[in-house]
């Protein structure tokens, strides 16, 4: 059996990745100051950006929560891998070939990587099953929906066959085994053994937002088939409809580009969003829009400012409407502008596509509304606005929705609307709202705090860059520590190797140069990561935070001089540091004496090699 992974080859992965591919299939990145990204945290809920990146050193840090590490521990926490999954998984993206090292311990796997296999093996059983003439069935099913050969290829759209077990066959003679087919939820169990789960059904693979199949919705073709409509994978390790979003894969870096993002509600209505140029469309899988998918979303649209858009479409019957308010209940979390987006006649995406064309589903987002309007539209509907019981009675169920909005200058200009769409006093509509809003629960907390964790949970004892004392001297450590962290692979080694020889004032600082100091190959990629994973405790976060923090410069080479700077000055403060010390012991002996004339040679000589540093930096 193979051993462990070669450490070469650990290296050499970690060297060829840039840890911003990674975290931005995910997260939302923007440019962040030199050599630095920020986006979302996807590690805690925020609701402005703390999560930082630096692909040079290959690290990531989160001044929120103080999650960090390399590309690998981001894998290992995200998609809960091994180690070992970790390098193979970004190996592969690589094209580089692993050797193992014989003797040596079983590489570690969970099994995960074994179900998104499975995964990726059925959605390719299915594609090729929908060219097979039993399929004819699901061809007219997509054809009569606008779809011909090349969308289906474009969505990996495929065919689930009548039979009990044609998947099930064509996996296990693959190698993979029916416990493996089960977790991953391809097969059922029944009385007489596994069969599949997915039969006669035309059949789209779910992936997630990094492209890698792991589920299936499945729907109904055949008459005497009884099952619903719609089926999905069941809960599994990797598959988790709560936070799964349809076509997420295929439109976030359009939704990261253009800031919006289109919540449609089926698998068709994805497909004819992108076929018509609405390429920010989503869509949840057989579960409603929740607070897990908004987490999900906001990261990737990186949504820390009301510049972004989501729209939601709903249909204008009793169920779209129950949608939109369970929607607007949860709208709040975003700082994006949420809309709703009804079709004429009540049609969906996919009907309006072919009933109208390409060009009428672009101009369904040109007749969205506010939530807000949408959902007050709808909490008025039922009464009569010709009386006034039926007035009053709109005004106390509409009250709580413009209560709860917390935009200090939406809620005043929303009571305004509510007073004109009822025909009643705006002063009477504003003392409701009021009412109301004093009258409600805990609705009007800051928004995003909903299920949010605590933003920092690490005990009295965690020392970080804020905690740190303001003063010169701590200063100047610190930013000098900050450059070696970020540039010290550009930096002369023999200047870092002055700099850090000497203790630091601050025992905090010092940690982490003992630390830096010692790492070893300061021009090997990804040094830096490795040397504040030595740093001991409790001063870990802090080396983390040098190392992703703000360095002040306009580009890298004027940071490179800059850090220079700080460690010239650092050992400049050491001479300054000795010369005091001689001209102390001057004083404490005789002129003439031998000792009097070494430390005055002493002196000489420390004046020189101070003169020497600054005309070096001249």
């Amino acid at each position: 059996m193979a051993g462990r992974i070669r450490q070469a080859d650990v290296d050499e992965v970690k060297a060829r990745t840039n840890i911003a591919d990674i975290v931005g299939e995910r997260v939302a990145l923007k440019s962040a100051g030199v050599g630095s990204l920020k986006g979302l945290c996807p590690f805690h809920d925020e609701r402005s950006p703390s999560f930082n990146v630096r692909p040079q050193a290959g690290f990531y840090h989160c001044f929120g929560c103080g999650e960090s590490g390399d590309v690998y521990s981001f894998l290992r926490a995200m998609d809960h891998v091994t180690f070992t999954e970790a390098v193979e998984r970004l190996a592969g993206r690589i094209g580089l070939t692993l050797h193992y090292e014989d003797g040596g311990a079983a590489p570690e796997h969970t099994g995960r990587a074994r179900l998104y296999a499975a995964n990726a093996a059925a959605a390719e059983f299915f594609r090729g099953q929908l060219m097979t003439p039993e399929a004819d069935i699901a061809r007219r099913f997509l054809g009569q929906r606008g779809f011909d050969a090349g969308a289906a290829g474009h969505f990996g759209v495929g065919y689930a066959p009548k039979g009990w077990s044609g998947m099930h066959s064509a996996l296990r003679a693959q190698g993979y085994t029916d416990e493996e087919l089960s977790s991953a939820g391809l097969v059922s169990q029944g009385q007489r053994g596994v069969y599949d789960r997915f039969r006669g059904r035309v059949v789209w693979p779910i992936r997630d937002v990094t492209g890698q199949v792991i589920g299936f919705g499945a729907r109904r073709l055949y008459d005497d088939d009884n099952g619903p409509k719609y089926l999905n994978t069941p809960e599994t390790t990797i598959y988790k409809k709560a936070q799964v979003l349809y076509g997420l894969d295929l439109a976030k870096r359009d939704v990261s580009r253009e800031h919006r993002v289109v919540v449609v509600e089926g698998y068709t209505d994805v497909m004819a969003c992108h076929l018509a140029g609405i390429t920010t469309a989503i869509a949840t899988c057989g579960t409603a829009f929740g607070s897990d998918h908004i987490t999900v979303l906001r990261r990737v649209m990186g949504d820390d400012s009301t510049a972004g858009e989501v729209v939601f479409t709903f249909d204008p019957d009793a169920a779209g409407q129950k949608a939109a308010l369970r929607a607007f209940a949860d709208a709040k979390r975003f700082n994006a502008q949420t809309y709703v987006a009804t079709g004429p006649e009540g049609l969906d995406p996919c009907d309006l596509r072919l009933a109208r064309g390409d060009g009428a589903v672009r101009a369904l987002l040109e007749t969205k509304v506010p939530m807000v309007e949408f959902v007050l539209d709808q909490r008025i509907s039922g009464y009569d606005l010709a009386s006034v019981e039926g007035r009053v009675g709109a005004l106390r169920t509409a009250a709580p929705v413009v209560a709860e909005l917390r935009d200090p200058l939406l809620q005043p200009e929303y009571v305004r609307v509510l007073a004109r769409r009822l025909g009643m006093d705006t002063e009477d509509v504003r003392r409701e709202v009021e009412r109301a809003g004093r009258g409600g629960s805990r609705r009007d907390a800051a928004p995003g705090t909903q299920n949010a964790g605590p933003a920092v949970d690490d005990g009295a004892l965690r020392v970080t860059l804020a905690t740190l004392p303001r003063s010169p001297e701590v200063g100047l450590e610190r930013d000098a520590l900050m450059g070696v962290l970020q540039f010290g692979h550009r930096m002369d080694a023999t200047l870092v190797e002055r700099a850090l020889e000497l203790p630091f004032r601050n025992a905090a600082l010092d940690a982490v140069r003992v630390a830096v100091r010692e790492a070893p190959g300061m021009q090997r990629p990804g040094w830096s990561a490795d040397a504040v994973a030595t740093v001991r405790e409790p001063y870990r976060s802090l080396a983390a935070e040098l190392l992703a923090g703000d360095f002040p410069a306009l580009n890298d080479d004027a940071a490179v001089t800059s850090a220079g700077d700080l460690a010239r000055r650092l050992v400049l403060r050491r001479f300054d540091r000795e010369k005091a010390e001689l001209l102390g012991a001057i004083q404490r002996v005789p002129a003439a004496s031998e000792e009097g004339r070494s430390i005055r040679l002493r002196l000489r000589e420390l004046d020189a090699r101070r003169q020497a540093l600054v005309d070096e930096a001249s």
